[in-house]
């Protein structure tokens, strides 16, 4: 089984889901650091940072 980000984005979502209803003051850090994987994902699609 080949896990790609099309896989892992919509459970990403739903683990941080659950974090922001059971403890409300992690959505500032679960927004975040969402944000900052996604961006190096995109990044490394263009510039292939990682191999």
């Amino acid at each position: 089984m080949v896990l790609t980000v099309a896989h892992i984005t919509p459970l990403v979502a739903l683990i941080a889901g659950i974090l922001i209803l059971i403890l409300p003051r992690l959505l500032n850090y679960i927004v975040a650091l969402y944000l900052i994987v996604v961006g190096l994902i995109g990044l490394n699609g263009i510039y292939h940072f990682i191999q």
